[in-house]
């Protein structure tokens, strides 16, 4: 059976649901999938990363406070690394060690925050 994989603009509606023990982590295929539709996310050492540029440290520190601002109104935060004008942002849900529909659900949430 085929898991089912949200389209992006679907996934920037959805909600994030606490994952527990029990569920299961997409698999490699699903996930490669998944990020085919999540402009300029991949899949890097089980987890789902992307690099995203500005003009400088304002603009960089604006969308960090942001991120924050939805990691904490989903409850599914991402690990990131913050530069002058970069930032990295890595998904994985700890919880289930695998990627969650969270995952994408955040990174589909991020995509669309940078497009304002």
């Amino acid at each position: 059976m085929t898991e089912y994989i949200p389209a992006a603009v679907d996934l920037v509606h959805r909600r994030c649901v606490p994952c527990e023990g029990g569920t299961t982590p997409h698999s490699e295929g699903a996930i490669h999938a998944a990020l085919e539709q999540l402009d300029g996310w991949e899949y890097v050492e089980g987890e789902i990363v992307r690099v995203f540029d500005f003009r400088n440290y304002y603009e960089t520190m604006a969308f960090v406070n942001a991120v924050a601002w939805i990691s904490h109104s989903e409850d599914h935060h991402p690990e990131m690394e913050v530069g002058y004008k970069t930032c990295k942002v890595r998904y994985q849900t700890h919880a289930i060690n695998g990627i969650s529909d969270n995952d994408f659900i955040c990174a589909a949430k991020l995509n669309e925050l940078r497009r304002m």
